[in-house]
Protein backbone atom coordinates (compact mmCIF):
# COMPACT_ATOMS: atom_id res chain seq x y z
CA UNK A 1 0.00 0.00 0.00
CA UNK A 2 1.34 3.42 -0.94
CA UNK A 3 2.65 5.73 1.76
CA UNK A 4 0.10 8.40 0.79
CA UNK A 5 -2.76 6.01 1.62
CA UNK A 6 -5.51 8.05 3.31
CA UNK A 7 -8.67 6.24 4.40
CA UNK A 8 -11.74 8.40 4.96
CA UNK A 9 -13.92 6.05 7.02
CA UNK A 10 -12.27 3.92 9.72
CA UNK A 11 -13.82 1.30 12.02
CA UNK A 12 -11.88 0.21 15.12
CA UNK A 13 -13.01 -2.88 17.00
CA UNK A 14 -12.09 -2.14 20.60
CA UNK A 15 -11.12 -4.76 23.22
CA UNK A 16 -13.83 -6.46 25.28
CA UNK A 17 -12.36 -5.78 28.74
CA UNK A 18 -12.47 -2.36 30.39
CA UNK A 19 -8.76 -2.19 31.19
CA UNK A 20 -7.75 -3.37 27.72
CA UNK A 21 -10.10 -0.85 26.13
CA UNK A 22 -8.50 1.99 28.10
CA UNK A 23 -5.04 0.77 27.08
CA UNK A 24 -6.15 0.89 23.42
CA UNK A 25 -7.08 4.59 23.49
CA UNK A 26 -3.61 5.79 22.35
CA UNK A 27 -4.19 3.96 19.08
CA UNK A 28 -7.21 6.19 18.40
CA UNK A 29 -5.14 9.32 18.93
CA UNK A 30 -2.38 7.99 16.66
CA UNK A 31 -4.88 7.14 13.91
CA UNK A 32 -6.41 10.62 14.07
CA UNK A 33 -2.98 12.25 13.95
CA UNK A 34 -2.06 10.24 10.86
CA UNK A 35 -5.44 10.62 9.14
CA UNK A 36 -6.86 13.93 10.47
CA UNK A 37 -9.69 14.10 7.93
CA UNK A 38 -10.91 10.55 8.48
CA UNK A 39 -14.09 9.64 10.32
CA UNK A 40 -13.22 7.19 13.12
CA UNK A 41 -15.94 4.93 14.48
CA UNK A 42 -15.21 2.72 17.46
CA UNK A 43 -17.06 -0.57 17.88
CA UNK A 44 -17.34 -1.87 21.43
CA UNK A 45 -19.59 -3.72 23.84
CA UNK A 46 -22.53 -1.65 25.04
CA UNK A 47 -21.59 -1.64 28.71
CA UNK A 48 -18.14 -0.21 27.90
CA UNK A 49 -19.20 2.38 25.33
CA UNK A 50 -19.88 5.26 27.76
CA UNK A 51 -16.26 5.43 28.90
CA UNK A 52 -15.25 6.52 25.39
CA UNK A 53 -17.65 9.45 25.26
CA UNK A 54 -16.12 12.91 24.77
CA UNK A 55 -12.98 11.47 23.16
CA UNK A 56 -12.09 14.10 20.52
CA UNK A 57 -10.50 11.48 18.25
CA UNK A 58 -13.78 9.57 17.83
CA UNK A 59 -16.50 10.52 15.35
CA UNK A 60 -19.01 7.85 16.34
CA UNK A 61 -19.50 4.89 18.69
CA UNK A 62 -21.13 1.65 17.53
CA UNK A 63 -22.21 -0.08 20.74
CA UNK A 64 -23.44 -3.67 20.42
CA UNK A 65 -24.41 -6.64 22.57
CA UNK A 66 -22.15 -9.67 22.46
CA UNK A 67 -23.83 -12.55 20.55
CA UNK A 68 -24.51 -15.62 22.68
CA UNK A 69 -22.40 -18.01 20.63
CA UNK A 70 -22.64 -18.99 16.98
CA UNK A 71 -26.07 -20.55 17.41
CA UNK A 72 -27.55 -17.05 17.63
CA UNK A 73 -26.97 -16.31 13.97
CA UNK A 74 -29.44 -13.35 13.76
CA UNK A 75 -27.27 -11.40 16.22
CA UNK A 76 -24.19 -11.96 14.04
CA UNK A 77 -26.14 -11.01 10.91
CA UNK A 78 -27.34 -7.79 12.53
CA UNK A 79 -23.76 -6.81 13.41
CA UNK A 80 -22.53 -7.63 9.90
CA UNK A 81 -25.38 -5.65 8.34
CA UNK A 82 -24.54 -2.60 10.48
CA UNK A 83 -20.88 -2.79 9.49
CA UNK A 84 -21.78 -3.19 5.82
CA UNK A 85 -24.01 -0.11 5.91
CA UNK A 86 -21.10 1.89 7.35
CA UNK A 87 -19.09 1.41 4.13
CA UNK A 88 -15.75 1.43 5.93
CA UNK A 89 -12.55 1.55 3.89
CA UNK A 90 -10.29 0.60 6.83
CA UNK A 91 -10.89 -1.64 9.82
CA UNK A 92 -8.56 -2.17 12.79
CA UNK A 93 -9.16 -5.26 14.92
CA UNK A 94 -7.89 -4.99 18.49
CA UNK A 95 -9.58 -8.29 19.35
CA UNK A 96 -7.99 -11.56 18.27
CA UNK A 97 -11.10 -13.68 17.73
CA UNK A 98 -12.10 -15.34 14.49
CA UNK A 99 -15.63 -13.98 14.81
CA UNK A 100 -14.65 -10.29 14.75
CA UNK A 101 -12.46 -10.79 11.68
CA UNK A 102 -15.37 -12.62 10.04
CA UNK A 103 -17.69 -9.68 10.83
CA UNK A 104 -15.32 -7.25 9.13
CA UNK A 105 -14.85 -9.53 6.11
CA UNK A 106 -18.59 -10.16 5.72
CA UNK A 107 -19.20 -6.45 6.40
CA UNK A 108 -17.16 -5.57 3.30
CA UNK A 109 -14.59 -3.49 5.17
CA UNK A 110 -12.11 -2.87 2.36
CA UNK A 111 -8.85 -3.06 4.30
CA UNK A 112 -8.78 -5.21 7.45
CA UNK A 113 -5.81 -5.03 9.82
CA UNK A 114 -5.38 -7.43 12.73
CA UNK A 115 -2.98 -9.83 14.40
CA UNK A 116 -2.51 -13.29 12.95
CA UNK A 117 -3.91 -16.34 14.71
CA UNK A 118 -7.15 -18.20 15.37
CA UNK A 119 -7.41 -19.25 11.70
CA UNK A 120 -8.37 -15.75 10.63
CA UNK A 121 -5.42 -14.62 8.49
CA UNK A 122 -7.32 -15.27 5.24
CA UNK A 123 -10.04 -12.88 6.44
CA UNK A 124 -7.52 -10.04 6.87
CA UNK A 125 -5.85 -7.94 4.19
CA UNK A 126 -3.03 -7.15 6.63
CA UNK A 127 -2.34 -10.08 8.97
CA UNK A 128 0.23 -8.64 11.38
CA UNK A 129 2.53 -11.12 13.15
CA UNK A 130 2.05 -11.18 16.91
CA UNK A 131 5.12 -9.47 18.44
CA UNK A 132 7.64 -12.04 19.64
CA UNK A 133 8.31 -10.09 22.81
CA UNK A 134 4.65 -9.37 23.62
CA UNK A 135 5.08 -10.97 27.06
CA UNK A 136 7.93 -8.55 27.81
CA UNK A 137 6.40 -5.30 26.61
CA UNK A 138 3.35 -3.32 27.64
CA UNK A 139 0.04 -4.10 25.96
CA UNK A 140 -0.19 -0.43 24.95
CA UNK A 141 2.92 -0.96 22.80
CA UNK A 142 1.55 -4.20 21.37
CA UNK A 143 -1.64 -2.45 20.29
CA UNK A 144 0.37 0.34 18.66
CA UNK A 145 2.41 -2.18 16.64
CA UNK A 146 -0.81 -3.12 14.88
CA UNK A 147 -0.64 0.24 13.07
CA UNK A 148 2.75 -0.33 11.45
CA UNK A 149 1.23 -1.52 8.11
CA UNK A 150 -0.32 1.96 7.91
CA UNK A 151 3.08 3.63 8.18
CA UNK A 152 2.31 4.67 11.76
CA UNK A 153 5.29 4.06 13.99
CA UNK A 154 5.01 3.19 17.68
CA UNK A 155 4.41 6.49 19.44
CA UNK A 156 4.77 7.86 22.97
CA UNK A 157 1.02 8.54 23.21
CA UNK A 158 -0.49 7.55 26.57
CA UNK A 159 -3.97 6.27 27.40
CA UNK A 160 -6.42 9.06 28.12
CA UNK A 161 -10.06 9.45 29.12
CA UNK A 162 -12.10 12.62 28.85
CA UNK A 163 -14.34 13.74 31.71
CA UNK A 164 -16.42 16.86 31.15
CA UNK A 165 -16.49 19.85 33.45
CA UNK A 166 -20.19 19.16 34.05
CA UNK A 167 -19.41 15.62 35.24
CA UNK A 168 -16.67 16.88 37.55
CA UNK A 169 -19.00 19.49 39.06
CA UNK A 170 -21.84 16.98 39.51
CA UNK A 171 -19.68 14.51 41.42
CA UNK A 172 -18.21 17.33 43.49
CA UNK A 173 -21.72 18.36 44.51
CA UNK A 174 -22.54 14.77 45.46
CA UNK A 175 -19.40 14.42 47.54
CA UNK A 176 -20.12 17.71 49.29
CA UNK A 177 -23.38 16.19 50.50
CA UNK A 178 -22.09 12.76 51.60
CA UNK A 179 -18.58 13.44 52.97
CA UNK A 180 -18.95 13.90 56.76
CA UNK A 181 -16.24 16.55 57.13
CA UNK A 182 -17.22 18.54 54.10
CA UNK A 183 -15.30 18.15 50.86
CA UNK A 184 -13.16 21.26 51.30
CA UNK A 185 -11.77 20.01 54.64
CA UNK A 186 -11.25 16.36 53.74
CA UNK A 187 -8.66 14.31 51.89
CA UNK A 188 -10.34 11.53 49.90
CA UNK A 189 -8.70 8.13 49.46
CA UNK A 190 -10.29 5.94 46.79
CA UNK A 191 -10.09 2.16 47.19
CA UNK A 192 -11.13 -0.42 44.59
CA UNK A 193 -10.79 -3.84 46.32
CA UNK A 194 -12.21 -6.05 43.56
CA UNK A 195 -11.24 -7.22 40.08
CA UNK A 196 -13.31 -8.73 37.29
CA UNK A 197 -11.04 -11.65 36.41
CA UNK A 198 -11.05 -13.44 39.76
CA UNK A 199 -9.95 -13.51 43.40
CA UNK A 200 -6.31 -14.29 42.50
CA UNK A 201 -5.94 -10.63 41.46
CA UNK A 202 -7.29 -9.32 44.76
CA UNK A 203 -5.55 -8.41 48.01
CA UNK A 204 -7.20 -9.77 51.15
CA UNK A 205 -10.46 -8.06 52.24
CA UNK A 206 -9.37 -8.06 55.89
CA UNK A 207 -6.20 -6.19 54.96
CA UNK A 208 -8.17 -3.52 53.13
CA UNK A 209 -10.19 -3.13 56.34
CA UNK A 210 -7.07 -2.99 58.53
CA UNK A 211 -5.47 -0.48 56.18
CA UNK A 212 -8.57 1.71 56.24
CA UNK A 213 -8.66 1.71 60.04
CA UNK A 214 -5.05 2.84 60.07
CA UNK A 215 -5.60 5.54 57.44
CA UNK A 216 -8.60 6.88 59.33
CA UNK A 217 -6.45 7.68 62.34
CA UNK A 218 -5.90 10.85 60.33
CA UNK A 219 -9.01 12.85 61.27
CA UNK A 220 -8.87 14.88 58.04
CA UNK A 221 -9.22 11.83 55.82
CA UNK A 222 -12.18 9.94 54.31
CA UNK A 223 -12.14 6.64 52.41
CA UNK A 224 -14.33 6.00 49.37
CA UNK A 225 -14.84 2.35 48.42
CA UNK A 226 -15.65 1.68 44.76
CA UNK A 227 -16.78 -1.39 42.85
CA UNK A 228 -19.46 -2.69 40.51
CA UNK A 229 -22.63 -4.51 41.51
CA UNK A 230 -20.93 -7.93 41.38
CA UNK A 231 -18.63 -6.77 44.20
CA UNK A 232 -21.35 -5.56 46.58
CA UNK A 233 -20.88 -8.35 49.12
CA UNK A 234 -17.09 -7.93 49.05
CA UNK A 235 -17.21 -4.18 49.69
CA UNK A 236 -20.03 -4.40 52.24
CA UNK A 237 -18.03 -7.02 54.12
CA UNK A 238 -14.98 -4.77 54.24
CA UNK A 239 -16.90 -1.66 55.26
CA UNK A 240 -18.74 -3.55 58.03
CA UNK A 241 -15.38 -4.17 59.73
CA UNK A 242 -14.46 -0.46 59.80
CA UNK A 243 -15.80 1.55 62.73
CA UNK A 244 -15.90 5.04 61.24
CA UNK A 245 -18.47 7.27 59.59
CA UNK A 246 -15.68 8.51 57.34
CA UNK A 247 -15.90 5.36 55.22
CA UNK A 248 -18.26 5.80 52.28
CA UNK A 249 -19.44 2.79 50.30
CA UNK A 250 -19.95 3.81 46.65
CA UNK A 251 -19.97 0.22 45.35
CA UNK A 252 -22.64 -0.36 42.72
CA UNK A 253 -23.77 3.27 42.90
CA UNK A 254 -21.81 4.76 40.01
CA UNK A 255 -21.71 4.42 36.26
CA UNK A 256 -18.31 4.05 34.60
CA UNK A 257 -18.20 7.75 33.84
CA UNK A 258 -19.27 8.68 37.36
CA UNK A 259 -16.59 6.38 38.75
CA UNK A 260 -13.97 8.20 36.68
CA UNK A 261 -15.27 11.58 37.82
CA UNK A 262 -15.37 10.55 41.47
CA UNK A 263 -11.81 9.22 41.31
CA UNK A 264 -10.61 12.58 40.03
CA UNK A 265 -11.50 14.07 43.42
CA UNK A 266 -9.28 11.57 45.28
CA UNK A 267 -5.89 12.36 46.74
CA UNK A 268 -4.79 8.86 45.72
CA UNK A 269 -6.45 5.66 44.50
CA UNK A 270 -5.54 2.17 45.75
CA UNK A 271 -6.57 -0.73 43.54
CA UNK A 272 -5.87 -4.26 42.46
CA UNK A 273 -4.99 -4.95 38.81
CA UNK A 274 -8.35 -3.98 37.29
CA UNK A 275 -10.20 -1.79 34.82
CA UNK A 276 -10.51 1.07 37.33
CA UNK A 277 -6.72 0.92 37.78
CA UNK A 278 -6.26 1.70 34.08
CA UNK A 279 -8.92 4.40 34.29
CA UNK A 280 -7.07 6.10 37.15
CA UNK A 281 -3.79 5.90 35.22
CA UNK A 282 -5.40 7.33 32.07
CA UNK A 283 -6.78 10.21 34.15
CA UNK A 284 -3.34 10.76 35.76
CA UNK A 285 -4.73 10.27 39.26
CA UNK A 286 -2.11 9.40 41.92
CA UNK A 287 -2.20 5.62 42.07
CA UNK A 288 -0.97 2.61 44.04
CA UNK A 289 -1.62 -0.72 42.27
CA UNK A 290 -1.34 -4.17 43.85
CA UNK A 291 -0.30 -7.07 41.62
CA UNK A 292 -0.21 -10.79 42.32
CA UNK A 293 -1.23 -13.32 39.67
CA UNK A 294 -0.78 -11.02 36.67
CA UNK A 295 2.11 -9.31 34.90
CA UNK A 296 2.69 -5.64 35.65
CA UNK A 297 5.18 -5.42 32.77
CA UNK A 298 2.46 -6.07 30.20
CA UNK A 299 -0.70 -4.78 31.90
CA UNK A 300 0.46 -2.49 34.69
CA UNK A 301 -0.65 1.15 34.83
CA UNK A 302 1.06 2.61 31.77
CA UNK A 303 3.97 4.85 32.79
CA UNK A 304 2.09 6.02 35.86
CA UNK A 305 1.65 5.35 39.56
CA UNK A 306 3.36 2.93 41.92
CA UNK A 307 3.11 -0.84 41.59
CA UNK A 308 3.57 -3.25 44.50
CA UNK A 309 4.35 -6.71 43.15
CA UNK A 310 6.38 -9.32 45.03
CA UNK A 311 7.30 -11.35 41.93
CA UNK A 312 7.19 -14.67 43.78
CA UNK A 313 8.36 -17.79 41.98
CA UNK A 314 4.86 -18.75 40.73
CA UNK A 315 3.82 -15.26 39.59
CA UNK A 316 2.50 -14.39 37.11
CA UNK A 317 0.32 -17.50 36.89
CA UNK A 318 -2.76 -15.81 35.38
CA UNK A 319 -5.08 -18.08 37.36
CA UNK A 320 -8.50 -16.88 38.49
CA UNK A 321 -8.16 -18.53 41.90
CA UNK A 322 -4.89 -19.35 43.66
CA UNK A 323 -4.52 -23.15 43.97
CA UNK A 324 -1.89 -22.97 46.73
CA UNK A 325 -1.07 -20.45 49.47
CA UNK A 326 -1.63 -17.09 47.69
CA UNK A 327 1.93 -16.05 48.54
CA UNK A 328 2.01 -13.26 45.94
CA UNK A 329 -0.62 -11.27 47.82
CA UNK A 330 0.20 -12.57 51.28
CA UNK A 331 3.64 -10.94 51.11
CA UNK A 332 2.11 -7.51 50.54
CA UNK A 333 1.75 -6.13 54.04
CA UNK A 334 -0.58 -3.48 55.40
CA UNK A 335 2.46 -1.48 56.49
CA UNK A 336 3.91 -1.43 52.97
CA UNK A 337 0.69 -0.29 51.35
CA UNK A 338 0.11 2.31 54.08
CA UNK A 339 3.55 3.83 53.54
CA UNK A 340 3.05 3.89 49.77
CA UNK A 341 -0.23 5.77 50.18
CA UNK A 342 1.21 8.17 52.76
CA UNK A 343 3.64 9.55 50.18
CA UNK A 344 0.69 10.80 48.15
CA UNK A 345 -1.39 11.87 51.15
CA UNK A 346 1.42 14.01 52.54
CA UNK A 347 2.56 15.20 49.13
CA UNK A 348 6.02 13.66 49.47
CA UNK A 349 5.86 11.25 46.54
CA UNK A 350 8.67 11.56 44.03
Amino acid sequence: MAIDYAPSNILVKMPNWLGDLVMATPLLADLKYKFPDAKITVMCLSHLAPILENDPHISDIYAYERPSGWIHRPQHCEIIDTIRKGEYDLGILLTNSFSTAWWFWRGHVKRRVGFKGNLRSLLLTDAVPVPRNKDKQHLVTTYKELLTPLDIQVSVTKPHLYISEEEAVATQETLTKIVPLGLSQCKLIGINPGAAFGSAKCWFPERFAMLSERLLQDKDLCVLYFGDKSQLSLVEGICSKISSERVINMCGKTSLRELAAFMQHCQVVLTNDSGPMHMAAALQIPLVALFGSTNDTTTGPYQWGEVIHKHVECSPCYKRVCPIDFRCMDRISVDEVYLALQKYITGKSS
